[in-house]
């Protein structure tokens, strides 16, 4: 990525890898980058979004119209810095608004060198990616387009076109060493500590461990190369994997630390990338979704309690297990716990035989709604018990 300052109604051209164009201005800093694109179906929370470890690579495209409202603050980011790509939004606030805001959007992309475009028709860009699927995408502006040749003509859209096709794919990225913590730190528990927690940090978002520390657990974060002994040597009292970005079928190293685990029947617990590694663990596969789940207005069912949770998604790969039958793994029996309403994707696994569950969802609601808080309950429950909850919701559906 390239970039320089900004200057008012700068020209910008976004051009996807199947040769689709949109034109707008430059939003945030000038220059080029490239990634692929997604889409983020969120109204609110945009902070969170772009300082989302899971985003590294992606250029993302929101489809509400108008971001930045609420300028920028100093409490909500979810991580050291914006992990973005890129950003695309139809219109840009042009001052922003709130009390608790400290600059605006733009100025805080141009200032981590993050380059955008706006005003273009977000809505008609991701109709596009809903039918073509989620692919590589470059925004271009300022020196990536100035004149050239005698007759000062425009860069050559054919070569912009080459640049994106250039850029690596999602699939078999291995991205998670680059975003994680190098040095492991601690979350100390709010109030009576109850419990100790070793988490993997994957691209972990801030408000995870916090949510663990509300609950009463000293959170230990380590480094996505942390080794089994590593884990041990704070004594946990139960093991976390956290979210992430890349393909999960690279994840060769954290697949192998969560089958430690598992051997040692601690509890478990992890979140999105986390729960593509336990399925990766217990044998599934995992799959490319075509344009997968961004946003936080995403339904989820709850398959043991029937209830439905309206959650936060970010997730471009899923794991491949069968929905309405108990698995056999080396580690007992699985299941599908959760399932998104909107197409069938596994949001969830449980062991019925060990401590340990996951979700492919975000319950720690940054942002987004509250209503799957409960899993860290459920997660502190299972510390506090040491086994799983037997019984099935789909035992008798096996053959």
């Amino acid at each position: 990525m390239t970039t320089s300052t900004r200057a008012p109604k700068t020209p910008a051209v976004l051009v996807l890898e199947d040769g689709r164009t949109f034109r707008g201005r430059a939003y945030g800093a000038v220059g080029e980058t490239v990634g692929e694109a997604v889409f983020s179906t969120g109204m609110t929370g945009y902070q969170e979004t772009l300082t989302d470890p899971s985003y590294h690579r992606q250029v993302v495209v929101m489809t509400a119209p108008h971001i930045g409202n609420t300028g920028v603050n100093d409490e909500d980011p979810e991580s050291r810095r914006i992990w973005v790509a890129g950003y695309v939004v139809r219109d840009p606030a042009r001052v922003p608004s709130n009390w608790r805001s400290v600059r605006g959007l733009g100025e805080e992309l141009e200032a981590q060198g993050v380059v955008g475009i706006s005003g273009i028709d977000t809505r008609a860009l991701t109709r596009h990616l809903r039918e073509r699927g989620a692919m590589r995408v470059g925004i271009f502006s300022g020196d990536a387009l100035r004149p050239r040749g005698p007759q000062g003509e425009p860069a050559d859209e054919g070569e912009l076109l080459a640049r994106v096709r250039s850029a690596p794919q999602m699939a078999g990225a291995d991205l998670c060493g680059e975003v994680a913590t190098t040095e492991p730190y601690v979350v100390p528990a709010v109030g009576e500590k109850r419990f100790t927690v070793a988490a993997v940090d994957l691209g972990i978002k801030g408000m995870t461990p916090r949510r663990m520390a509300e609950r009463g657990i000293e959170v230990h974060v380590l480094s996505a190369s942390a080794s089994l002994d590593d884990v041990y040597a704070v004594n946990p009292d139960g093991v976390f994997f956290s979210n992430g970005p890349g393909d999960p079928a690279t994840a060769e190293h954290p697949v192998a630390l969560m089958r430690g685990v598992l051997e040692r029947g601690t509890p478990l617990f992890g979140i999105c990338f986390g729960n593509q590694i336990l399925g990766r663990a217990l044998g599934f596969g995992t799959f490319k979704l075509k344009y997968g789940h961004r946003g936080i207005n995403q339904p989820v069912q709850d398959r043991g309690t029937g209830k439905v949770e309206v959650t936060a998604h970010n997730h471009g790969f899923a794991v491949d297990a069968p929905l309405d039958t108990v698995s056999d793994t080396p580690y007992g029996r699985a299941e599908v716990s959760h399932v998104c309403l909107n197409d069938g994707v596994v949001e969830g696994l449980r062991l019925l035989d060990r401590p340990a569950f996951s979700v492919q969802y975000h319950p720690e609601a940054a942002a987004g709604p509250h209503d799957a808080a409960y899993l860290f309950d459920r997660f502190a429950d299972l510390m506090r018990d040491g086994a799983p909850d037997s019984t099935s919701p789909m035992e008798g559906q096996r053959a």
